[in-house]
């Protein structure tokens, strides 16, 4: 009798929660295929909980940050004052949290998997016009690889990242203050 090859399987719920509450601190690329089909580049800064820094990669003038609860959107070409959200009003704040339960009654709406990925659309349960998050996780290892995040108006913007390289990250990294002053 031949030995079948052992076959690829949707990730669960819980893997994939265990999954996200380990991936503590990291950095990688990333691409960002934007909702008016424009392609940025830059590097993740991750550390959760709590935590993110996108830096994109010129020509963007860009730098997003997210800490102590704010999401806050520097754009240097513009010259004004950052932009800034509630990070619990942002799909980003679901994989941010400090314990991310996706077997939570009502937080994920879609779990499927396509062959060679796993993916999750997730929202806030008590918010979904908050908009949701897509996650698309490799098997072996698992890792995130996607997400595309659609926000309250319906509008998708899709992050693919490089190998996240689990390292400590310096704080100033996420320092908004300091961000603020060096780009006044």
């Amino acid at each position: 009798m031949l030995a079948l090859p052992a076959q690829a399987q949707q990730l669960s719920l819980g893997a994939l929660s265990n999954y996200l509450n380990q991936l503590t601190s990291a950095e990688g690329s990333f691409t960002q295929i934007n909702a008016d089909d424009t392609i940025s580049t830059g590097t993740l800064y991750l550390r959760r909980p709590g935590t993110v820094r996108f830096e994109y990669n010129p020509p963007e003038q860009a730098l997003v940050m997210a800490n102590n609860g704010t999401v806050v959107v520097f754009d240097r070409k513009l010259n004004s004052e950052p932009n800034t959200y509630p990070l619990n009003r942002t799909p980003l704040g679901l994989i941010l949290a400090r314990n991310v339960d996706l077997t939570r009654a009502n937080m994920v709406v879609a779990h499927g998997y396509d062959g060679t990925a796993t993916t999750v659309t997730a929202q806030d349960p008590e918010n979904p016009e908050y908009g949701s998050i897509e996650l698309k996780f490799t098997n072996d290892p698992v890792e995130l690889r996607q997400w595309v995040i659609t926000d309250d108006g319906g509008s998708q913007t899709t992050v693919v990242l490089g190998a996240l390289e689990r390292k400590q990250l310096a704080d100033r990294l996420f320092n908004i203050e300091m961000e603020r002053r060096a780009s006044r």
